[in-house]
């Protein structure tokens, strides 16, 4: 399970930090509250916020970093049964992880559909419209294209509820750089057997390891790609880990 955290260091902000979050920086959209951007029917009436908000989060923008790539060790090894992501921003996909080993909760830039007669579009319709600074339109009806983004209120995809087969399936949970408050993404940490050990990696300790380690849960606190470091130092991956960084440097 990871959340906005792993990302922070390709340069893309989470979305509760005071300062340097996402809902504190929104102020130049003149939003009429933070949480607008996501809102479906604002969007509707002000489309203009999150299409500013999405260029600087299309695939290409940002890079992954160590945690990606760690994500990306774990797949190549054959361990990783599936990653479930908050993230909209699709490093995990371009540091090459399998989309069938992948779980987007909330969606991504890959598709889109528009919201009045629910064509299908691929991503790139969505942005190369956003990237030329118009309003993505359909091409059938005209309404309003929008990525495949889970906006407040709207359902997750269908492939979350993989999680029902996932989790009591799962011989470790890793929870890496997520606040543990948007649900039901926020309740998969409790859907593991009481016998699978769960490793946060975390700025802060969050749901269930706020009582400290206890039992199987394993605390790893501070800055996310430190503590990522420290354990592929513990598993001796440090140079597959590098040369995995080294050829993503390169593309």
């Amino acid at each position: 399970m990871v959340g906005a955290g792993i990302s922070t260091d390709s340069g893309i902000p989470d979305f509760r930090s005071p300062t340097s979050g996402l809902y504190s920086r929104l102020q130049e959209y003149n939003l009429p509250y933070p949480e607008a951007i996501f809102d479906l029917r604002y969007f509707l009436r002000e489309p203009q916020p999150f299409l500013h908000l999405a260029r600087d989060l299309l695939p290409g923008h940002h890079h992954p970093n160590t945690a990606h790539h760690f994500l990306r060790l774990l797949s190549d090894k054959e361990v990783l049964l599936r990653l479930y992501t908050q993230n909209i921003d699709g490093l995990e996909r371009a540091a090459g992880i399998p989309s069938e080993k992948l779980v987007e909760a909330h969606g991504s830039f890959s598709s889109a559909t528009c919201t009045m007669c629910l064509k299908s579009y691929p991503g790139e319709t969505f942005q190369k419209a956003v990237m030329e600074s118009k309003v993505p339109l359909c091409s059938s009806c005209g309404g309003l294209i929008k990525a495949d983004i889970v906006f407040f209120g709207e359902q997750l995809p269908p492939r979350f509820l993989l999680h029902l087969t996932d989790f009591p399936r799962a011989d470790l949970l890793f929870v890496i750089g997520t606040s543990l408050e948007v649900e039901p993404f926020a309740s998969l940490v409790y859907a593991v057997r009481a016998s699978t050990p769960r490793v946060l990696i975390n700025r802060d300790s969050v749901g269930p390891f706020v009582s400290g380690p206890q039992g199987l849960n394993v605390l790893e606190l501070g800055e996310v790609t430190a503590g990522i470091k420290q354990f592929v130092q513990f598993l001796g991956w440090q140079q597959e880990l590098e040369e995995l960084e080294k050829n993503g440097k390169q593309h």
